[in-house]
């Protein structure tokens, strides 16, 4: 997703070091989170699994860290933007932590859903441009709000899966706070959104290949939402679901858009 960032819209080589960073940085902050995860209300052999082999967990979490302070010694000149996606990061699993402080945060309305969209969207879209010492064009602009909208689209998807979770340990969220209706209308106009500022690329000489190469994974999300709602498949999830935020970017590595 980075690397989409740097060819599809900045045309430019990706930076190592933060393709790195990010590299690093995500085995952290993924093996963090679910070393803190204990259980869960919907049946998943992946949860069962993890409370079997935590420490498997606890070795990548180190790892990633330090991968992460290398690559962060590297960027060292954009210190401010790296730490910036770090708190954000952390914000996202922060609630998981058995401590009243940070138990506190999940009351926070807008909860983990904004949180890792947020993190996603800033470090595979805004980081690059930073990094890269591009401007915010309006079509850098318009990316930046068609990622932003269509991950969280996809976190929507997750955080309807976790809802039971979520209100048995007291998270708040606009997912569990709303309807069901509420999210399916959240989820649509998130999708709708993404799918309008990725068309607006058009005007500024962006490829129809390219274009609709973008609102492929925003088309299969519509299309599977029902059926994920009722379908809480680790397989569903993990491969096909989360899979779909970086769909587009295989397809024009494979393609060569």
């Amino acid at each position: 997703m980075v690397n989409q960032t740097y060819d599809f819209i900045l045309h430019v080589k990706p930076d190592k070091y933060l393709l790195g960073f990010v590299f690093s940085a995500t085995i952290c902050s993924y093996s963090f989170h679910w070393y803190l995860t204990s259980g869960s209300l919907v049946e998943s052999a992946r949860i069962e699994w993890l409370k079997k082999h935590r420490v498997f967990h606890l070795i990548f979490f180190f790892i990633g860290l330090a991968g992460s302070a290398i690559f962060f010694f590297l960027l060292l000149p954009n210190w401010y933007w790296l730490s910036l996606s770090a708190i954000i990061t952390f914000l996202y699993s922060a609630p998981k932590i058995p401590h009243p402080w940070f138990r506190a945060l999940r009351k926070v309305a807008i909860g983990k859903t904004i949180f890792l969209t947020l993190v996603w969207m800033y470090v595979t879209a805004i980081l690059p441009v930073i990094i890269a010492g591009a401007r915010f064009t309006i079509p850098v602009i318009l990316f930046v709000i068609s990622r932003f909208f269509f991950i969280y689209a996809i976190c929507i998807m997750f955080d309807f899966r976790d809802r039971a979770d979520d209100k048995a340990t007291g998270v708040r969220s606009m997912i569990t706070w709303f309807s069901e209706k509420g999210v399916d209308r959240l989820f649509f106009v998130s999708l709708l959104i993404a799918a309008t500022s990725t068309i607006f690329l058009f005007r500024y000489n962006f490829s129809a290949a390219g274009i609709i190469v973008l609102l492929i994974p925003c088309i299969i999300s519509g299309a599977i939402y029902e059926y994920a709602k009722k379908n809480f498949s680790d397989y569903l999830y993990y491969f096909i679901i989360d899979g779909l935020m970086m769909f587009s970017s295989l397809l024009m590595l494979v393609f060569r858009i």
